[in-house]
């Protein structure tokens, strides 16, 4: 009896391991039910199977194969869609078939950062009202599960959920509302891949090679050695409290890049939009160097060319978490530096819109309307709509007075401030500001200062929490910025 039952449950532990092999094609989890083709491109479908298992994939009229490689990885492209649905895809192989159901074609955006890109709809103006009417069935929203990766992960957890008020209340509020206002512009199905994680450094969402390849972005690397070392050595000591392993910590560099974006990649995406920042605030200089490897470093990886990569310039903030370290002024002139320099990026500016005493503004439908504004004129066609504010081009000293000239004059510039505008400060070679006078003239700004006779520099809106008094008739503020390249608070910190 003994050896019977022995037997039996062999055999029944065979059945099962040979059954449970035999279903081996599964698809990566951003396929899946609800899901958002991106759509008017090639669109890659992938995921695991059997080594050398032919896997067959079918939607609408198509139908395309692929054998698994060595390691069991599959993939097919299937040719562009058109925008709606739903359609259905069959994912088969040789011994089982997964059918995906209520997929739409559409445009496929991904929202990344730190908090305030996480931050929820429960969180913001009038957020009862913005939760009560988010049923939106052709928004879709895939949520991407936090996992900090030495190495880059091949998957991710995560579901794709049609947009209700149940799912929007916890989604992300920037996100949510960059994709309700995007489809209600282009009147297309819109999904939104959240990937984000708060209090985060920009150095975490991009990869070790690229941080690798920089020697201004080194000192991230070295520096993260030193904190793993000396965690080692801690742990061998003994020493209590328990040390915590950098490698398991947000700030690990590449840690989310690794567990959170490559996962994604190579899955057909429109872009990306952006809040992040605040984390690396200290070190503005460098991030100069950081922020456009950041972009490069996910348009490379991606292999889709310069994808649209839109950002949230840093909002009007007070109340510092560390203070003396964080320099939201130098910090925007680095994110306009990336702007200016970095092609198909664009800049919503939020230093207007912020909440003095509060790092997470609540009117998130401010940066939204306006990232979904650079969106709709960059990458939808809409070449007159203005999308960005007044930003400083040239100037041009005149006897006493400095001249200003602007880019983004949107109809023309406006005084929030009546006659005279506020927040212009001017120096001469001594390099000591003063507050300064200025006046809107024609297309051109014109500042002085009885204290100044001879000016070299004007700066406009620097500080951590301005008054913005300079816009455009598209009532879209001016960018903080300076003429002069004078060394200023963090310069030089890496």
């Amino acid at each position: 009896m003994n050896l019977l039952r022995i037997s039996l449950v062999a055999v029944a532990t065979i059945f099962f391991a040979v059954t449970a092999a035999l279903a081996t094609v599964t698809p990566h989890a951003l396929f899946s039910d609800n899901m958002v083709l991106q759509q008017g491109f090639q669109t890659p479908v992938w995921g695991k199977a059997a080594p050398g298992e032919k896997v067959t994939v079918s939607i609408g009229t198509q139908r395309v194969s692929a054998v698994a490689d060595k390691d069991g990885r599959w993939m097919v492209k299937l040719a562009s869609l058109k925008p709606g649905g739903p359609y259905q895809m069959t994912i088969a192989g040789e011994n089982n078939t997964i059918t995906i159901k209520n997929i739409l074609a559409g445009e496929v955006w991904v929202a990344s950062g730190q908090s305030n890109m996480e931050y929820g709809l429960g969180g913001v103006t009038d957020s009862a009202k913005e939760i009560a009417d988010a049923n939106y069935p052709e928004i879709r929203v895939f949520t991407v599960k936090t996992v900090v990766s030495g190495m880059p992960l091949d998957d991710v957890s995560g579901k794709w959920e049609v947009c209700t008020p149940e799912v929007a209340g916890n989604f992300s509020a920037v996100g949510y509302l960059f994709a309700r206002d995007l489809y209600k512009s282009i009147k297309m199905p819109v999904g939104l891949i959240h990937s984000a994680v708060s209090g985060t450094l920009a150095e975490a969402w991009t990869s070790v090679d690229a941080l690798s390849k920089s020697p201004v972005l080194q000192p991230i690397l070295t520096r993260y050695a030193k904190d793993c070392a000396d965690y080692q050595q801690a742990v061998a000591e003994g020493k209590k409290p328990a040390p915590v392993d950098p490698s398991t910590q947000t700030t690990h560099p590449g840690g989310l890049f690794n567990g959170k974006i490559a996962p994604l990649i190579p899955y057909r995406i429109r872009g990306v939009v952006w809040w992040q920042g605040e984390y690396n605030s200290e070190r503005c200089m460098q991030y100069k160097t950081l922020f456009p490897t950041l972009i490069h470093d996910w348009r490379v990886k991606w292999g889709q060319g310069d994808f649209p990569f839109l950002f949230v310039q840093l909002q009007n903030l007070d109340i510092q978490p560390q203070p003396n370290t964080a320099h939201y002024d130098e910090m925007r002139e680095a994110q306009l530096y990336t702007w200016n320099t970095v092609p198909l990026t664009g800049m919503a500016m939020m230093v207007d819109a912020g909440d003095a005493n509060n790092i997470h503004p609540p009117h998130k439908q401010v940066a939204a309307e306006r990232l979904t504004r650079i969106a709709r004129a960059l990458v939808y066609g809409e070449k007159d709509l203005v999308y960005s504010g007044p930003i400083y081009r040239a100037m041009k000293v005149e006897g006493e007075k400095i001249r200003l000239n602007f880019d983004f004059l949107g109809g023309g510039l406006v005084s929030k401030s009546g006659d005279t505008l506020g927040s212009f400060v001017i120096a001469g070679a001594d390099q000591k500001f003063v507050p300064a006078q200025a006046k809107i003239d024609g297309n051109t700004v014109v500042v002085w200062s009885p204290e100044v006779k001879t000016p070299v520099a004007v700066r406009y809106a620097w500080a951590d929490n301005p008054t913005c008094t300079l816009y455009n008739k598209a009532d879209l503020p001016a960018s903080p910025f300076r003429t002069d390249d004078w060394p200023v608070n963090t310069t030089g910190k890496n």
